[in-house]
């Protein structure tokens, strides 16, 4: 019984000096939040907030430190949330990708491989709704303008990225069904990357579908020139004829 009541003194004063020791830290930490605030109002000619620019850098040098350490570990946050966002995208992980991805953005918001990304993942998983619910196709819809809009930003914080142009190409030849606002985008993309024969065909059949023809089998005879591959160039002259066609139906 003696060794018990011993053991419950024994709690009873660790609480009690932990409760003191927590007490003395919130009484320290708000007298020093109130003699920041007490300077910073000081700063000011009117008592509030600084408005001169030589007030301000007062008032932020006082937090200089501290304003550092935040930055540094932000960035490093949103490189921790890139790294994951990039790895579960190789994995094919679509959906968890895109929830990384949105925390990678909220760090580092204008880095164009995040939205270039998220425009990889945005269309896979529109794609990979079927319709197991009633609202699939408006989830489908939705996940498809994320996908558009994703590779716009990305191109809007690079205008040379040439991934998010053959991105974006992809999605409206293929998904969207709006071949016309593709072919700016693979113009570009090929003045870049010259030598992608994929892009070209895709090119190809972008000018077919919207009636120009000439550049049609232009450019599939220019992957013809290009390519050594019997198969590509016999699939390029096959299509051309599809392409003449269609001139004179």
């Amino acid at each position: 019984m003696k060794q018990f009541k011993e053991i419950v003194l024994g709690i009873f004063v660790i609480a009690a000096v932990s409760f003191l020791i927590y007490s003395l830290y919130q009484l320290k930490g708000r007298t020093a939040n109130k003699e920041l605030a007490r300077h910073i109002a000081e700063l000011s000619p009117k008592g509030g907030p600084p408005e001169t620019i030589e007030g301000l850098r007062q008032a932020i040098a006082l937090y200089e430190d501290q304003i550092e350490r935040n930055v540094r570990e932000g960035a490093q946050t949103g490189a921790y949330w890139k790294i994951l966002a990039v790895r579960l995208v190789d994995k094919g992980m679509y959906n968890d990708a895109l929830k990384a991805l949105e925390r990678a953005i909220y760090f580092i918001p204008e880095d164009p491989v995040l939205y270039n990304l998220a425009g990889v993942s945005a269309g896979k998983v529109a794609k990979s709704i079927v319709g197991f619910s009633a609202g699939a196709e408006k989830e489908r819809d939705h996940y498809f303008k994320l996908s558009e809009n994703s590779y716009k930003r990305a191109l809007e914080l690079d205008v040379t990225y040439a991934k998010p142009m053959y991105g974006l190409s992809v999605l409206y030849v293929f998904e969207l069904d709006r071949p016309a606002e593709a072919i700016p985008h693979l113009e570009r993309y090929l003045s870049i990357m010259s030598s992608d024969i994929q892009a070209m065909f895709i090119l190809a059949r972008a000018y077919a579908v919207t009636g120009s023809y000439t550049q049609a089998v232009e450019t599939y005879e220019k992957i013809i020139s290009r390519s050594k591959n019997k198969d590509i160039q016999a699939e390029a002259y096959n299509n051309i004829e599809i392409v003449q066609r269609m001139m004179y139906e």
